[in-house]
């Protein structure tokens, strides 16, 4: 018997066909070649496999074939998300999304040239690290500032210049991972510093901190002590930790800096979001930290950055610390870390205009209008919908087991199952991310954008009916 795949066509028999012609208008020659072969090699393997071989010497289906990878090699892998998961600092949905006034501000910088490390004044090389300065040590209180590429890399950097070659004294109860699975040991230890745990997991007293100083500090061999917020999980129940004042008093009496990791940079007060208190990074350098480092882009609201405040003898050493400059960030970053933090210097103007901040400090009442008014709009789209109660929370590592109440609008597919819908949402365009609940698709609107509420209408619909 005969192989069928003999009947598969070459590409050069392909190449003549009108539809590979087509896409040659469209697509370079040789992107339209490979998909070709890629083509018959996917033909060839399904027969050899055992699959169907009839029309094999048709050449439509090749081309078919071909057009469908073109396409799909020219969709963006990094593309615009609709949160609809009700967590608000979603980490792998790219956390913040910025103001407005933060993306004009990205545009204008990024289209041409900027005076990045350009002294206008004089005509003289600049530098990039004297941007944002005066912005964050007026909304700090703090005498200097740096801005580096996340809030771990300006960790990394505070103790390799601190502590390098030297000890960190260091609760165990604040021995965290944070997301990625990035611990605090293995940070403070690619620092070129070395741990001094103290205390227990559940409690730590000053006097814990006091004598790790003492027996890590022979030879002069302590030199900081560590804070670190605790960020993705409570302690509850039979606790106790030293506040930052005691700490700082402690620190000081040893000549020692106290390293505050703040991590998660709220600037507002928590009170006006609605949320629990949290220390903000003014807080922490009025009670007496040396240096703290949180990030731009969670409860700030701005872009992805570490961000340093503090003494002004520290930051300098900072800035001349050879890692800096592998931990610098860009133009664009600074100028949208510059337009956030105009936006605070007005409270209500930032619970306004920056995204994280009005989602936060949205009222239940008026997401659950939306919910309404979506549902609505579902069923005259005959997608059987209905508003519901749900519950958000804050994300991006902060604020751990806070529940915001929200609504949402939920879908029970019944011609197909919600994790099947789910897929079919997230494959869409816009793409939508959902909860699956109880065999249901819920889309909470606390983290969705109002202006997108139409665009996921459209995109629901457009699931549920193409099914």
């Amino acid at each position: 018997m005969s192989d069928p795949r003999r009947k598969i066509p070459g590409v050069d028999r392909l190449l003549e066909d009108p539809g590979t012609h087509e896409l040659i208008q469209r697509y370079p020659r040789a992107r339209v070649v490979a998909s070709l072969r890629r083509a018959i090699e996917e033909v060839r393997a399904e027969v050899g496999g055992g699959g169907v071989a009839e029309s094999l010497e048709e050449t439509d289906r090749y081309v078919e074939l071909a057009a469908l990878w073109l396409a799909k090699g020219e969709e963006r892998s990094l593309r615009p998300v609709i949160n609809a998961t009700g967590v608000i600092l979603h980490t792998n949905l790219g956390r913040a999304p910025l103001a407005a006034e933060a993306l004009d501000a990205m545009a204008a910088v990024s289209a041409g040239y900027a005076n990045l490390e350009f002294d206008l004044a004089d005509g003289v090389r600049g530098s990039r690290y004297d941007h944002c300065v005066s912005l964050l040590t007026e909304l700090t209180g703090a005498e200097a500032a740096l801005v580096v590429n996340n809030g771990a890399a300006a960790l990394i950097l505070a103790l390799n210049t601190v502590a390098l070659g030297a000890r960190v004294v260091v609760s165990r109860g604040e021995l965290v991972e944070i997301g990625g699975g990035f611990r605090i040991p293995e940070i403070v230890e690619r620092a070129g510093a070395t741990l001094q745990e103290i205390g227990a997991t559940n409690r730590t007293r000053v006097e814990d901190y006091a004598a790790g100083i003492e027996a890590g500090g022979a030879g002069g061999q302590m030199a900081a002590v560590l804070k670190v917020h605790r960020s993705n999980f409570r302690m509850t129940g039979f606790t106790e930790s030293v506040a930052v004042k005691e700490l700082a008093s402690l620190a000081a009496q040893h000549g020692l800096p106290l390293v505050h990791d703040l991590g998660s940079g709220l600037l507002m007060e928590p009170e006006a979001l609605g949320l629990p208190p949290e220390t903000r990074p003014s807080e922490s350098l009025s009670a007496g930290a040396d240096v703290v480092v949180f990030s731009g882009d969670k409860l700030m609201g701005g872009p992805q950055a570490g961000l340093v405040v503090g003494s002004r003898a520290l930051v300098e050493r900072m800035k001349r610390n050879p890692l800096c400059r592998a931990l610098r960030v860009d133009k664009s970053t600074l100028a949208a870390l510059e337009a956030t933090l105009r936006l605070y210097r007005d409270p209500a103007l930032a619970m306004e205009r920056i995204p994280i901040l009005r989602m936060l400090g949205a009222p239940a009442e008026a997401v659950k209008g939306r919910a309404e008014s979506m549902a609505a709009e579902l069923t005259k789209l005959s997608v059987a919908a209905e508003s519901v109660p749900t519950k958000s929370v804050v994300g991006g590592g902060t604020y751990p087991g806070v529940e915001i109440e929200s609504w949402g609008v939920r879908i029970a597919p019944e011609t197909r199952s919600a994790a099947d819908l789910a897929r079919s949402l997230r494959a869409g365009s816009p793409s939508v991310v959902p909860r699956v609940e109880d065999a249901q698709v819920v889309c909470d609107l606390r983290s969705v954008l109002p202006e997108d509420d139409a665009r996921l209408v459209i995109a629901l619909a457009r699931a549920v009916t193409d099914a």
